[in-house]
């Protein structure tokens, strides 16, 4: 299996698989001397742990990072940082019922076609618990990106919609309720929706909006290693999702160029920021602001009817603990990835200078 490395000079590799012993993974090129907190990336880990709320899957998981290698007396060495988070709370028999079947719309199929064995606990390598490894890496390369803000927040599930632009929000409203919406009304409004689909045996789907402040002038390569087409490519790498947007995005579409193009101001600045701070595939000095889009989480609690190994209908059920919607635990995933794009441009451009 191959694709399990991102980034060119901030390098991850994930390892692991849901029920397997452990998940992990080793961070390359990460720079010497910076001092880690280790409390704040076992606290981005606990954004993103099971079992926080009543609106997310009831695994029960601490999610404690362990670090093998990399960190010597609170700073970075420069070699490569090997860490590991260890599974205590697997329930594999809970997909025995699945073992000769392929559940809809999951990667149970595909992988079976393409490689010709699955692990089908939990998904194996398909599983979204191997995000927990890519917010380590991005907790990292949050702390080297220390004069740099990123701020994701959930902006609709369902049909529900937070219209407020994010320059009007309290973005610092965001963890103080389980659905991660930093409009508080909008967030009860949102959770009791998620309750109400759980109750029903069902998933909803839902939108997280990220922000990006402080990002210097000149991050990103103007063909094919557009600072865009990365952080694109590092939301649609996340299990389920299913759209990316930034800047005015698909709404552009129906402006004029006289009303979309972002005027300048004598410092370079823009007076609007139509081009979500990225111009030509290069960060302008703006704040870079993006969407990302979560399918429904695809194993429902309903019975319904699929196919096995050998091409027959079955029927079956949806067992065990599952998110009735994705995105409250997503939040801390999308800015992970973010960060682990801008860390690794940053490098880039710093050899570049030399």
């Amino acid at each position: 299996m191959a694709g399990n490395i991102f980034g060119e000079s901030f390098r991850l590799m994930t390892f692991g698989e849901s029920h397997g012993p452990a998940i992990g993974g080793v961070i390359d090129g990460c720079p010497a001397g910076i001092k880690l907190n280790i409390e704040d990336i076992q606290k981005e880990l606990d954004r993103r742990k099971p079992g926080q709320s009543a609106i997310v899957t009831q695994r029960k998981e601490p999610d404690e990072v362990t670090f093998y290698s990399g960190i010597f007396e609170g700073q970075t060495t420069g070699t490569p940082i090997g860490f590991a988070i260890y599974n205590t709370n697997q329930k594999s028999k809970d997909y025995s019922h699945i073992k000769d079947s392929y559940r809809p719309s999951h990667a149970d199929y595909v992988y079976d076609k393409k490689y010709g064995v699955r692990d089908y606990r939990g998904g194996g390598r398909s599983s979204a618990r191997e995000t927990a490894s890519r917010v380590v890496a991005g907790a990292i390369a949050k702390q080297f990106l220390k004069n740099i803000s990123i701020q994701a927040y959930v902006s609709q599930v369902g049909a529900l919609k937070l219209e407020t632009p994010y320059e009007a929000l309290d973005l610092s409203l965001t963890e103080t309720n389980p659905v991660r919406c930093p409009d508080p009304e909008m967030a009860g409004i949102m959770e009791a929706h998620i309750k109400d689909i759980k109750k029903e045996g069902d998933t909803i789907g839902g939108v997280i909006n990220c922000v990006i402040k402080g990002v210097p002038v000149g991050l990103g390569e103007p063909v094919f290693d557009k600072l865009h087409a990365q952080l694109g490519k590092a939301m649609l790498s996340i299990n389920a999702v299913k759209g990316f947007e930034y800047g005015s995005g698909f709404e552009g579409v129906s402006m004029r160029g006289s009303a979309h193009n972002d005027q300048f101001n004598s410092d370079g600045t823009t007076i609007s920021n139509f081009s979500g701070g990225i111009q030509g595939g290069i960060s302008n000095g703006m704040d870079i602001y993006f969407k990302v889009a979560f399918k429904p989480v695809a194993t429902i609690i309903q019975a319904y009817e699929t196919i096995d190994k050998d091409g027959n209908m079955v029927k079956t059920k949806g067992k065990g603990r599952h998110d009735p919607c994705v995105v409250p635990r997503a939040v801390p995933i999308v800015e992970a990835m973010a960060a682990l794009v801008i860390a690794d441009f940053t490098l880039l451009s710093q050899k570049s200078k030399i």
